[in-house]
Formats: C-alpha cells, structure tokens, sequence
C-alpha cells in the first residue's frame, strides 16, 4: 500500500514537472492594469495539468484489473438477485481493494524501477516515467487477447502487427480494456448460470402448483442464497477472479 502510495504521489509529481515546468514559460503572468492594480493570466501549462489530473483516476482505473472485477462483482449482484445487497459503495470497496492485491506486484516493480531511484535523484523524471511505464505495459499486453489488438491495429492502419516490435500504447489501451470486457463478461456468465437454473426450477414447480401470482424470485432468493453460502462464494469469486489475472 505504501508504494502504490508514493507511486501515485509521485506521478502527480511528475506530470506537473512536465506540464509546468517547461523551460522559457512561467505558470503564471502579472501584469499592470489601469488604475495602480494588477491583472493576473494564467498559461496553457495550468489548463494542462488540471486536464490531466481529471484524467488521470480514470487512466489508473481502465489500465489495471479494476475494470473486470467491478463488473463480474455486479453480475454477480444480479445474479443473485439481492437489489442493492451488497450496495455500490461495498461493492466499490471490494473492487478497489481486490485491484490493489491483484496490482501489487506491478506496483511494487514500478516503485522499485522508477520511483524509487527518482526519489534518490539517480535517474530523471523522462527516465523514471519510461520505467514505470514498463509494468503497466507488461501487465496489460499478458491480459489483451490477439484478436483484439489486431482488431485496433487494422483500423489504425497498422497493418499486421511484427511481434518483434513493441506494440504502442495508444494501440494498446483500447485493447486491454475491450479484452477486459470481453473476459469480465464471460465470467459473469458462468457464474449466472447456476442460479438461473435455480430461478427456472422455482418458477416451473410454482407453475404446476397454479402459484401464478406468487413472484418465482420471492420463494428462490433464499435457495440461491443458500447456495451461494455453502459453497463459499464470496472466496471462490475472489479467489478465482485474482488468480485469473496470473495463470
């Protein structure tokens, strides 16, 4: 938690180096107005910074594992049709906490690589963004799918990707977060089945019953909760969702 931490802080860092202090340009300009006061302008390098601050969340969002997890989690809500049990705010919690296992040892090299020998002043700030780059970039390509990137590529105009050649982020991004939807909704499915089932088979035993007006959903909450218990859901779906990430 520390280095992720310090990983994020520093990156601010960085970019506000980047964004700010350009060389030949000032943040700011004072200038005198009429009537002994002062006018203030602000330089595109502030717009700059501030645009990518409101970027930068959803950037460390959609480049890790945050965005698989959040979405089989509420699959799974659904699935196991309790409204707003868990709430969102749990449900949140559970995700962001379960990306920073997941990312640990990707921020940890990160840290070790980049921001740790910038703090020390061993390496520069261009240096030290190109290394902590490397994790993420290793991290994301282990989790696209081929078809995807090939996909992305030939409407970028790529052509056929040399395997050779490291494939550019720009071109990557899209296709993490397409692979990522594709995989988070094929767990999700999986794991709908079985209660489905359970759904289909309550509702079909209140038919023959002549129960018609009495919700199939009512009588199989329970059931599927039940279920979900004794088989120890809530550690099976972690526990599978993690190890999915490094298999």
């Amino acid at each position: 938690m520390k280095a992720l931490v310090v990983f994020v802080f520093v990156m601010l860092a960085l970019v506000a180096e980047q964004a700010i202090a350009a060389p030949g340009l000032t943040a700011f300009t004072v200038t005198p107005a009429q009537g002994g006061g002062e006018t203030y302008s602000v330089t595109i390098q502030i717009l700059a910074l501030m645009t990518v601050l409101s970027l930068l969340p959803a950037a460390l969002i959609m480049t890790t594992s945050f965005t698989r997890v959040i979405i089989v989690l509420s699959i799974l809500r659904q699935a196991l049709g309790t409204a707003q049990t868990p709430s969102n705010q749990i449900l949140l919690g559970l995700s962001l906490f379960l990306t920073f296992f997941i990312m640990a040892p990707v921020f940890n090299s990160a840290y070790a690589t980049a921001v740790k020998p910038y703090l020390d002043e061993t390496i520069s700030s261009e240096v030290a963004l190109e290394k902590a780059s490397e994790p993420f970039y290793d991290f994301m390509l282990a989790q696209t799918r081929e078809s995807d990137l090939a996909m992305f590529a030939d409407i970028a105009g790529y052509g056929k990707l040399d395997p050779a050649k490291k494939v550019p982020f720009s071109l990557l991004l899209p296709s993490f977060v397409t692979s990522e939807l594709k995989t988070a909704f094929q767990i999700g499915f999986l794991i709908f089945i079985p209660f489905l089932v359970i759904d289909l088979v309550v509702a079909s035993v209140l038919m023959s019953m002549g129960m018609m007006m009495l919700s199939p959903m009512i009588i199989s909450l329970p059931f599927k909760l039940m279920l979900f218990v004794l088989i120890d859901g809530w550690s099976l779906v972690m526990g599978t969702m993690a190890s999915s990430f490094y298999v």
